[in-house]
């Protein structure tokens, strides 16, 4: 009786949900995409305190789960793996093959070796922890630099943590509407532990707590958007707050820098309280859009297209970005670049070619593995999803959460 009844006070609580696709959602979606290829090519490290992208997309991807956590929990969670890994195991069909192509010999390599080291790569299939590949390789004709492999299968560390959030949202989702403020902040608490090193936990099942730490209460912030909980908070209250939290997460940055200076992903407890504090601003003035706005309007195709196909983009770009060096290196043998003039030029403006590169690239990779998505969304198979022979009413089916 009293669970019915607690049920009913969030309903009303809760303020009504427009049909269709949240389009401020989608643009956040969208932009945490952009800023993630941005960091990955540019490596500023005031990226991380500009635009915090992993806080944003465990938000968005947490308001989601707890939206479809209305029906069966295991038909939630089977649908969302369904969703997540068949792209997965596209990426490692190419990218396990060209690592043994490049010399990489699992037997004799020092950090997995063994029977461990051929059980990790499950995690190519299930990304249940890290998956295993070598810090350097060689690669086919020598195209990609040594490390290609650390930085095509590093970002995966996402999809873990996905992954890991989807199997405990149920539980997640319980407690939050049970002890909503406790199940809120408790991550931070965690992240407060470990990233002042108060605890610390070796090897990946202390990556795996760090994560969780670092952007579990921007997971349960997405359930507080969607249960209206956060709405109930004034306005003035939240955003003061968030302030308060987020001047701590600098405060705290600016004593504990890593190697990358102010590069928030190196300093756990900075990323938690600046990703917390952003998300609850970004998540406060949340207009629900049904459309995109005035001038935001001619963006409208490339957002539905990059949440179509955000795990697409998310696996492969980096792999894309390594590849604009090889075709970059073609250019110095062009006929009208061979004075020295010329060669200091294209020295000197290597980085905005692939800026100016990886994006076609990316397009190639939506156009080749995209589709997958689709297949595996049980969606009839499209090459561009833009919405565009849709209109504006759909703009697209539901993407995977923040991937």
């Amino acid at each position: 009786m009293t669970q019915d009844y607690a049920a009913g006070q969030r309903e009303a609580a809760a303020p009504p949900k427009a049909p269709g696709r949240d389009r401020y959602l989608d643009l956040l979606r969208s932009l945490a995409l952009v800023r993630v290829v941005l960091y990955h090519l540019f490596g500023w490290a005031w990226l991380t305190v500009l635009f915090p992208s992993m806080g944003v997309m465990f938000a968005l991807a947490g308001s989601l789960m707890a939206r479809s956590l209305n029906r069966p929990a295991l038909s939630v969670i089977r649908g969302r793996l369904r969703r997540l890994l068949p792209p997965l195991w596209a990426f490692g069909a190419v990218v396990l093959p060209l690592m043994f192509a490049g010399g990489w010999k699992l037997s004799e390599d020092p950090d997995h070796s063994g029977t461990w080291g051929l059980l990790e790569l499950v995690n190519y299939v299930i990304p249940i922890g890290a998956p295993p590949y070598p810090w350097e390789i060689g690669f086919p004709k020598d195209l990609l630099e040594s490390t290609w492999a650390d930085q095509a299968v590093g970002p995966l560390w996402y999809l873990r943590a996905y992954l890991w959030f989807v199997l405990l949202s149920p539980l997640l989702l319980w407690a939050f509407r049970r002890v909503p403020w406790a199940t809120l902040l408790a991550p931070l608490g965690l992240a407060a532990v470990v990233g002042t090193g108060l605890v610390t936990i070796p090897g990946e099942l202390g990556n795996a707590v760090t994560d969780f730490a670092v952007y579990g209460s921007c997971w349960v912030l997405g359930f507080a958007h969607h249960e209206g909980v956060l709405a109930k908070v004034p306005r003035y209250l939240a955003v003061s707050g968030s302030v308060l939290v987020m001047a701590f997460g600098l405060w705290w940055a600016s004593g504990h820098q890593g190697p990358d200076g102010w590069d928030l992903n190196d300093i756990p407890l900075a990323q938690a309280a600046w990703s917390f504090g952003f998300v609850v601003i970004l998540l406060q003035y949340s207009p629900s859009w049904q459309e995109l706005p005035g001038r935001l309007a001619r963006w409208d195709k490339l957002v539905t297209l990059s949440n179509n196909r955000a795990v697409t983009i998310y696996l492969w770009h980096n792999l894309l970005i390594m590849a604009t060096v090889p075709i970059i290196d073609q250019a110095y043998n062009l006929p009208f670049l061979q004075s020295d003039r010329a060669v200091a030029a294209l020295d000197a403006t290597d980085m905005l070619w692939m800026f100016v590169l990886v994006w076609p690239l990316i397009g190639v990779a939506i156009v080749a593995f995209g589709w997958i998505e689709d297949l595996a969304a049980r969606r009839r198979p499209r090459l561009w999803p833009n919405g565009s022979r849709r209109g504006r009413v759909r703009h697209g089916a539901r993407a995977v959460e923040g991937s």
